[in-house]
């Protein structure tokens, strides 16, 4: 039996058993009297209904909104899988639940909505919203994900992220501010080059030029997206380069490539075009656009990272959504803006340089150090619940999107590093 085989064997078995799935409810209060009961349901639950009915905001008081997220889907891009329908999709939602779970204590729900028309999509998840104290939306193709989450974001007074756009991005500009810092470069003078145009790769490009680069060439399948095209849409449009120029000039002295495409979408030649001490990101999944020997092979100065978990420096996004999410909700923001996701890649970085945990390098089994082969936190890193969710809820605090009245970024903190206890 092949490797793949066993693998998918052990996969079956570990959804089907004991129980199907990978979710279940939990009670929170006791419910074990009649008083229980009269307390839980009629008649003491009319209490509730009319304060929340009152003043919507005690739904935060009084229910368990503010603690949980809807991962909603509707399976037209799942992983690498391609479209596979909602129905399909459902294992992936069920797993980014547990993961919500697992990092940031919060609690999620996975929703597969069998709709692909936009505005039905749209009206389907508005409609199912007030449960929830944020929506994160995940595996929708583009370039319908950008319209959606647009919508959304604009409908609904929570957060809304679309996470295969959005964790990319922060989690790959926590690498980039890291490797800039060991490189000596700046962000402002960086040259790079984005492979790939989706919704990923279009979330990368915003977030990287909003922290201050200024040079960005983005190619899709069709090669570099450049002025003379006729075939491009509004997404990529913000990152034309000058009419007639090619992906191999881009590649010229770039200090930084971000592949987000297919394994071959560029190559060793490319890569020997670069600056020296080259930043590398191969991060198609499971299979990079190049495997980190091939890179090493032309470049040693080179500092690599894979979406991969068996190589150094994997951009993983449960690096960010999970904290995001509890940053965001903890202090009732009304929806997830840039502040927010830099102030993540800057706390993400910042982790990275601080003194190592011995308990992490136990359970990684090396010793971990600040450098090329680290520049990217561990997911099982317990500091980052503090570091990032309190950056960001600090970031939703000061940028005006925080809805709550009084805070304090000290108690926070301490609150945070009790949670996970």
């Amino acid at each position: 039996m092949s490797h793949d085989s066993s693998l998918n064997q052990q996969a079956l078995r570990y959804h089907e058993q004991p129980f199907p799935g990978k979710i279940a409810t939990l009670i929170t209060k006791s419910f074990t009297t009649q008083s229980d009961l009269s307390l839980a349901y009629s008649p003491g639950v009319a209490a509730p209904c009319l304060e929340i009915q009152k003043n919507p905001d005690d739904a935060y008081r009084y229910t368990a909104k503010g603690n949980l997220v809807a991962v909603i889907s509707n399976g037209t891009a799942v992983l690498g899988l391609g479209n596979l329908g909602a129905l399909a999709s459902k294992p992936v939602m069920e797993g980014k639940v547990i993961l919500f779970k697992k990092f940031s204590d919060l609690d999620a729900y996975d929703i597969e909505v069998d709709e692909t028309d936009i505005e039905r999509f749209c009206d389907t998840v508005a409609a199912i919203s007030p449960t929830f104290g944020g929506i994160n939306l995940e595996d929708i193709k583009a370039p319908e994900c950008f319209e959606i989450e647009r919508r959304l974001i604009e409908r609904l007074d929570i957060p809304v992220m679309h996470d295969d756009q959005h964790g990319t991005a922060v989690i790959s500009s926590a690498g980039i501010i890291n490797a800039a810092h060991i490189t000596g470069r700046s962000l402002e003078t960086m040259k790079i080059v984005i492979v790939g145009a989706g919704a990923a790769a279009i979330s990368c490009g915003r977030i990287y030029r909003f922290m201050g680069v200024r040079e960005i060439y983005m190619s899709d399948s069709k090669g570099l997206i450049h002025a003379g095209r006729s075939d491009l849409n509004a997404q990529k449009l913000e990152f034309v380069a000058a009419e007639g120029m090619n992906l191999s000039q881009a590649f010229e002295n770039a200090d930084v490539v971000v592949g987000l495409s297919a394994p071959g979408s560029f190559t060793v030649a490319d890569v020997k075009r670069m600056a020296p001490n080259p930043i590398i990101f191969t991060l198609a999944n499971p299979t990079p656009e190049l495997f980190p020997e091939e890179v090493r092979a032309v470049r040693s100065d080179a500092i690599i990272a894979t979406g991969r978990s068996d190589y150094p420096n994997q951009v993983n996004n449960v690096l960010g959504f999970p904290f995001i999410f509890r940053g965001a909700m903890d202090v009732l923001a009304k929806t997830i803006n840039m502040e927010m996701k830099v102030a993540a890649s800057h706390a993400l970085a910042s982790l990275t340089r601080q003194e190592i945990p011995e308990y992490l390098n136990d359970l990684y089994g090396t010793q971990l150090e600040f450098g090329a082969e680290y520049i990217i936190p561990k997911p099982f890193d317990k500091r980052l619940i503090v570091e990032v969710s309190a950056s960001v809820a600090e970031a939703a605090v000061k940028s005006g999107v925080a809805r709550v009245k009084e805070f304090d970024l000290e108690t926070y903190r301490i609150q945070l590093a009790k949670r996970l206890d």
